[in-house]
């Protein structure tokens, strides 16, 4: 209830907080939107009111109705983005994982763009007051240093954030409504007439629809960055944002009035409409706000990154939280491969305008992924059905158009994203199914069943003691259960005798931010064999090392276990026993007779493995104190060996 009610309150600070993070990527668009949906054509009227027709009702349809009011509905214990959405749906249907997968991919891809084409479209502005600079150097400084800034965290930049983009979206706001006033016929366009003939009536309109639609790219950030902003603040802030994005799109169209009938060739209209004194200020004002767009994809993508780790959808990387404010996360890897990949657009396409027709196609993609989890999850909230079936066959309609016009930029360098977007989607595929074949071949048993043996080895003097307290990481998701490898670790690889053996297993929820614990001790034998079952939300970071400590302190306090070191010398002084973590990292065993693709996907995934953070630094524990041992995993031993002994 305390999440909701923080969800449902609006505050000055959380509406600036809004403003500075979520609607860089929207609120940047109109550098772009204006000048792609006219290209080479001739400045018409047909073509001016249709398409300030098309954005209104695109910016109406797709981003506050869709996503304002009804997607941000549904979050998860305040949470939004495409997998706290799958996360309150998976439970009831396997093949959700499909548009999970898809989305999340597309959605990651598209950060490989954004960036580009924002800070492009500003930087360009440069050109009209210096005719022969040479932007790409300068849009690559400029990307380099913002990639460079994400590991020092963003909370300090990010208080400048909402006033600069209140700044921006002011800026935009006054500009267009200036050229309105001039062409007040340019209102006009609010019929959606415009916009069914432009489509349906002028030659080539249908394609134009592509365009239209980078209006709307970053409406899925609104539903991304809930968790941060809360719902009621980016409600109370989209309507300004609307207002001010609205007015400058039909200020720019106002203009295009005054050249019907010409070309624009190289002019943008954003620039176009302002003042000459005003451009220097104008495109110092336009870079910020790009840099800002990009910063929230950038975030965004760390974000999703931690996500699909804690469900299965991504290999365990390093994660880094630069400071203690909620949300902070720097990813290293998927920092420098966007970093790698942004500057790979910018030397590619060059200009603005090129990535233009390379960008949309992916996260239109994302968005109709978002529509299907959606409608899925109104089914399961009982909600009338036939409702259902119409939210979901309009907006399949909806962005199924947007797709089929998006399509033609595929071979304009839509397919670099829809690459990328295919390699992630592999990716998670590869993990998602790795996982479930360890989890679906791993061996459990009772640990009841060998408690007495476990005491008894801990009072086997003859076998030398291998530490006070021996922390074994397991699987096993009962509290009940324990894997064999580690039985087979403790009792047959080097008898491990220990005072106290600890099983600690991590349990990952659909609950973005959970933090429990449960204890499993048994109480007749001294407790010196306890189970921990940790329950963390997919969005918490696994601390385990220091999570244990806390849940020792705890029960040392309430008297349920001694870790006073046993060695005689070192009890009378009251000394801590030492701790010793081990965690057993799996390896592929030849004794296997895999299927191909099984055999394929297995050898992925130990091979991206290969590169990834290793075990106990993803759990968190102290290195020092950390035994890494490696386990066969035998998915499928050979059978039908034929081996024959003879005899000489």
């Amino acid at each position: 209830m305390e999440s909701k009610h923080k969800l449902d309150k609006v505050t000055a600070a959380g509406v600036l907080v809004a403003f500075g993070i979520i609607y860089g990527d929207i609120g940047t668009s109109p550098l772009y939107v204006m000048q792609a949906i006219i290209l080479d054509e001739m400045i018409t009227a047909e073509i001016i009111y249709g398409a300030i027709s098309c954005i209104f009702w695109t910016l109406t349809l797709q981003t506050t109705v869709k996503y304002v009011i009804l997607i941000l509905r549904a979050d998860n214990k305040g949470e939004g983005g495409i997998f706290a959405l799958y996360a309150l749906v998976r439970k009831h249907a396997k093949w959700l994982t499909v548009p999970a997968v898809i989305g999340g991919s597309t959605l990651l891809a598209d950060g490989i763009i954004t960036p580009p084409i924002s800070v492009s479209s500003a930087v360009e502005g440069l050109q009209l007051i210096y005719p022969n600079i040479q932007t790409v150097p300068i849009v690559i400084g400029i990307l380099t240093l913002i990639f460079v800034i994400q590991a020092f965290g963003t909370k300090v930049v990010g208080r400048a954030f909402g006033p600069i983009m209140i700044t921006w979206f002011v800026m935009l706001g006054v500009l267009g409504l200036f050229q309105i006033l001039e062409h007040p016929e340019i209102l006009k366009a609010l019929n959606p007439v415009y916009g069914y003939d432009l489509i349906t009536k002028h030659p080539g309109g249908f394609w134009i629809l592509g365009a239209v639609f980078l209006c709307t790219t970053g409406a899925e950030a609104l539903y991304s960055d809930l968790g941060h902003c809360g719902r009621e603040n980016i409600r109370v802030s989209w309507i300004f944002v609307k207002i001010c994005l609205l007015l400058n799109y039909f200020g720019q169209g106002a203009w295009l009035i005054s050249e019907m009938g010409n070309l624009l060739e190289a002019r943008k209209p954003f620039y176009e409409i302002m003042p000459e004194w005003w451009l220097l200020p104008g495109v110092v004002i336009a870079t910020l706000a790009a840099i800002i767009a990009s910063q929230a994809v950038i975030t965004g993508s760390f974000t999703l990154i931690s996500e699909a780790i804690r469900l299965n959808f991504w290999p365990k990387v390093r994660l880094i939280y630069p400071s203690d404010q909620k949300g902070q996360l720097y990813v290293p890897s998927i920092n420098w491969l966007l970093w790698m990949g942004c500057c790979g657009v910018v030397l590619y396409f060059g200009k603005s305008s090129n990535m233009e027709a390379a960008y949309g196609l992916a996260i239109t993609l994302t968005m109709i992924m978002t529509t299907i989890l959606f409608s899925y999850y109104l089914y399961i909230k009982r909600v009338n059905l036939w409702i259902v079936i119409v939210f979901m066959f309009i907006y399949l309609c909806i962005e199924g158009m947007f797709l089929g016009a998006n399509l033609l930029k595929f071979t304009h360098g839509g397919w670099f994203t829809i690459l990328v977007g295919t390699i992630v989607a592999g990716l998670m595929t590869v993990w998602l199914k790795a996982f479930y074949i360890k989890l679906r071949l791993t061996e459990y048993t009772k640990l009841e069943k060998y408690l007495p043996a476990l005491h008894e080895l801990s009072r086997d003097i003859s076998i030398p003691k291998y530490t006070t307290h021996l922390v074994f990481m397991t699987n096993a998701s009962r509290a009940t259960e324990i894997e064999t490898k580690v039985i087979y670790s403790i009792f047959q690889k080097r008898p491990k005798r220990a005072d106290v053996y600890w099983f600690i297993h991590v349990d990952i929820t659909d609950d973005p931010y959970t933090m429990e614990y449960k204890v499993l001790s048994d109480d007749d034998n001294n407790d010196n064999v306890i189970k921990i079952n940790f329950r963390l939300g997919f969005r918490v970071d696994q601390r385990i090392n220091m999570f244990f400590r806390k849940v020792v302190e705890d029960m040392v306090m309430n008297k349920e276990v001694d870790i006073t070191s046993r060695y005689e010398s070192l009890s009378r002084q009251n000394i801590t026993g030492d701790f010793r973590f081990v965690v057993l990292e799996r390896f592929l065993s030849f004794e296997n007779d895999l299927p191909l693709f099984e055999q394929l996907v297995m050898k992925t995934y130990f091979f991206v493995k290969d590169f990834t953070t290793a075990e106990d630094k993803w759990f968190g524990l102290d290195s020092s104190s950390v035994k890494i041992e490696k386990v066969p995993l035998i998915i499928r031993p050979v059978e039908n060996v034929k081996l024959r002994r003879v005899f000489s």
